[in-house]
């Protein structure tokens, strides 16, 4: 029988080996962008509970994986981390009410684990942690019709959990042309077989790491950009389109011969405008000649970013959100990194910009936060990358009010997103259009290669840069600017008529406007350009087309 420290020790060894190997997990990822996914994302998730199970002393089974699964569940991070806490969660359910496990008890608990994984995932793959896992409980269930005996049960369990992970590069070509196989699964094993180590009577394994470093303190978009501000005043309106207006391109040009950070989104009836400048007044004038005017907000950036600075250097370094009670009906939420990138959020009305997105997903219990930290009675989470979507979807089932997590897949979709939200609309009707919205932006985005590889056809060496568009690999090419206009070249269809290109914090503004003049020479004089210091790291570019 498995007692409830011996299934403690487990899970924290367990923990400490999958953070001792989880840079050789991270180099399993086929796709050659920089991400460190995998292998760090689940030690992160499991060694989220090693600090909560060493309080526990005499716990039974059920209390250590309660303890285990409510720990990864705050704590897991990109799908495989997700994924992993839900078979977790399983354990959980399967082992409520008892005090020591047996080899059926262990198996039914997997099952129901994997049952939980798959549902959770909109179009599972195979040949990826899920049937590594499935397939293992699968073997569990078979073995435990012959014996109760947990290690004979466990060790059926890892053993046949090697086995799939081996023939995982024959379900998945992508794995087998990169000579690898699956990093989830992978993962999966290396966590497995140190459980299955405590339970034969090892000893707990060390970590390498004495401990994760913690991230980096939430201070607000404003408060991290640069004191030297070039436009004071962000502004913002509706205008309600009169009739026979002039056309809303010469409003986006007038508006960008005075600032920066240009949005207009012509409407059949309204137009949406946002600005940095110096003289709210013209904006606003010019903003009359359209219509009439709605929902005008002026702000100080200076005296925002002045206050906000004092406020987060009165902070713990390690300070979190501080809930606090809805007092409006909506509220946002949206993960970014990048100073410039998350000013653009909060200009728009996000309440909380968490910092993350390609190389660090934020947690569960990250969004969780800022969640219960936004004064909305709905609060609507922008996650903005594919690996962080299942991460927010997890806290909407631990909020204390309604969560509407919407599936933007990158930071252009999220800012669209954010500009399509009517707030005079209900929620469904908010909800339904901001998703439909997501469906008008073509994002590219330029990176380069972490390693060699051999990916969709292409031969990559490290170092070269890649261009994704709408997040498939699209090209590789040796200069940034030939990519820059090759890809938005390959965004821009017949009904496009607005490009925004952000630039990132390896891209120098001469770089940048480098960039931008050759855009302006060779794409069409119809379609306007704007450019946006966004200072992401990761992307050299990400280019908007709509």
């Amino acid at each position: 029988m498995i007692n409830g420290i011996i299934l403690r020790d487990a899970v924290i060894s367990a923990a400490h080996v999958i953070a001792n190997q989880k840079q050789k997990v991270d180099e399993l990822n086929v796709f050659p962008v920089p991400d460190g996914d995998t292998g760090t994302n689940m030690s992160m998730t499991i060694g989220a509970s090693v600090r909560e199970l060493e309080l526990l002393r005499s716990p039974t089974v059920e209390e250590t994986a309660k303890t285990a699964a409510s720990a990864l569940l705050r704590g897991a991070r990109g799908n495989s981390g997700v994924i992993l806490s839900l078979l977790f969660r399983g354990f959980s359910k399967g082992l409520a009410g008892k005090q020591e496990a047996t080899g059926q008890d262990l198996s039914d608990a997997l099952t129901l684990g994997v049952e939980a994984a798959y549902k959770a995932v909109m179009k599972p793959t195979e040949g990826t942690i899920l049937t590594v896992a499935r397939e293992a409980a699968e073997k569990g269930s078979e073995v435990a019709l012959s014996t109760n005996d947990p290690v004979e049960v466990f060790s059926a369990i890892v053993k046949q959990a090697e086995e799939t992970l081996a023939k995982t590069p024959e379900m998945l070509p992508v794995l087998k042309k990169a000579g690898v196989v699956d990093a989830g699964g992978k993962g999966l094993c290396v966590i497995f077989g140190a459980m299955l180590d405590v339970f034969k009577g090892g000893e707990v394994v060390a970590s390498a790491d004495a401990a994760e470093k913690k991230a980096a303190p939430k201070r607000s978009a404003v408060a991290e950009a640069e004191g030297d501000i070039k436009f004071t005043y962000c502004t913002e309106f509706i205008v309600n389109k009169a009739p026979g207006c002039e056309d809303a391109l010469k409003l986006r040009a007038y508006l960008e011969s005075i600032g920066d950070c240009v949005v207009v989104v012509d409407d059949e009836d309204i137009i949406k405008v946002h600005v940095h400048s110096n003289h709210p007044g013209n904006a606003i004038e010019e903003g009359l000649k359209f219509g009439s005017l709605t929902s005008l907000k002026i702000e100080n950036m200076r005296e925002q970013h002045t206050e906000q600075v004092l406020q987060a250097d009165q902070q713990e370094e390690n300070a979190d959100y501080v809930p606090v009670d809805p007092d409006i009906p909506y509220g946002f939420v949206a993960v970014a990194a990048g100073a410039g990138v998350q000013a653009l959020f909060t200009d728009l009305g996000v309440n909380q910009v968490v910092t993350g997105g390609q190389t660090m997903n934020p947690s569960t219990d990250d969004i969780l936060h800022a969640i219960q930290a936004t004064p909305a009675e709905t609060v609507f989470v922008l996650p903005n990358n594919k690996n962080i979507i299942m991460a927010a979807e997890q806290a909407v089932r631990l909020a204390d009010r309604r969560v509407c997590v919407l599936p933007t897949r990158t930071i252009p979709q999220g800012i669209t997103a954010m500009l399509a939200f009517d707030p005079e609309a209900d929620f469904s009707a908010n909800r339904l259009n901001m998703t439909r919205a997501l469906d008008n932006v073509q994002t590219g985005q330029i990176t380069f290669a972490a390693r060699d590889s051999e990916y969709g056809g292409h031969s990559i060496k490290e170092g070269e840069i890649l261009a994704m568009e709408n997040g498939k690999l699209s090209f590789v090419e040796k200069d940034l600017n030939k990519a820059v206009l090759k890809l938005t070249r390959s965004m821009v269809g017949k009904s496009s008529s607005f490009i925004t290109v952000i630039y990132g914090s390896d891209v120098s503004e001469d770089m940048a406007a480098s960039a931008y003049e050759l855009l302006r020479a060779k794409i069409s004089d119809d379609i306007e350009i704007n450019l946006v210091n966004g200072g992401q790291p990761v992307y050299y570019y990400i280019i908007s087309v709509e």
